[in-house]
């Protein structure tokens, strides 16, 4: 009765695991009609390595093939929910690209380790929508302009000064999201603060933001970030 008990609640939350992954996966698979291949490869190919592993090291040995194969097996699987998790941010950002408070909903959910962001823009143009994010981390501050860099410029040098007498020395990356040719892709965003060389110690994160946060207008009107998951699909981006 007491290994029944302690099994009964796990049950549930399997299934509900198993149902967040499928609904995961349909949602992908309408914005992206290569996710089933991606992730059939992602499978075969750790298998085909391990198969061949086994019948080059340990060709007579059955029970050293069956533990390759199944090693082969557990890192398909694996490969598959990297894919699927890839392939599905890919498709959620997707659906609010472009939209105003799309940065703001990356830096909110999608931040690495080490880095502090906000959904807030620190810099907002009320008739164009078009917005400044700041992210500080070890790589020093990153101001993202949201639209054109026609029109975000001007507010992202306003707020180059403003860290340059605030922060000192401190490292400033700009980076562009929008329909610029060598704009960041939304989805994109996360990986591309990860790359930049760091220049800053934890504890030189922490105060460089509190006084950068020192330096925001309250009353600025500044909108939120959209929540990718419960964006509304396009109908021009969707596929297949």
């Amino acid at each position: 009765m007491a290994r029944s008990k302690d099994k009964s609640p796990r049950t549930p939350k399997e299934h509900g695991r198993l149902k967040q992954m499928w609904q995961v996966f349909q949602m992908t698979r309408r914005y992206d009609s290569n996710i089933v291949l991606f992730m059939i490869l992602g499978f075969l190919v750790p298998v085909a390595i391990g198969i061949a592993l086994a019948l080059i090291f340990s060709p007579e040995n059955g029970l050293t093939i069956a533990l390759w194969i199944v090693a082969g097996v557990l890192g398909g699987v694996l490969a598959m929910l990297i894919i699927l998790g890839r392939r599905a941010e890919k498709a959620a950002y997707s659906q609010i690209e472009g939209q105003p408070g799309a940065v703001g909903a990356v830096l909110r959910s999608s931040l690495k380790r080490g880095w502090v962001g906000s959904e807030m823009p620190v810099a907002v143009n009320g008739k164009t929508q078009d917005a400044v994010y700041r992210a500080v981390g070890r790589g020093g501050v990153v101001l993202i302009g949201e639209g054109p860099q026609t029109r975000t410029t001007r507010m992202v040098e306003e707020e180059r000064r403003k860290v340059a007498r605030i922060g000192g020395n401190v490292a400033v990356t700009v980076i562009s999201v929008g329909p610029d040719e060598d704009a960041v892709p939304l989805h994109k965003l996360s990986r591309r603060l990860t790359k930049i060389k760091n220049s800053l110690t934890k504890a030189e994160v922490l105060a460089v933001n509190n006084r950068l946060n020192s330096l925001k207008d309250k009353g600025l009107p500044i909108p939120k970030g959209v929540d990718p998951m419960k964006a509304r699909p396009q109908r021009g981006k969707q596929a297949g």
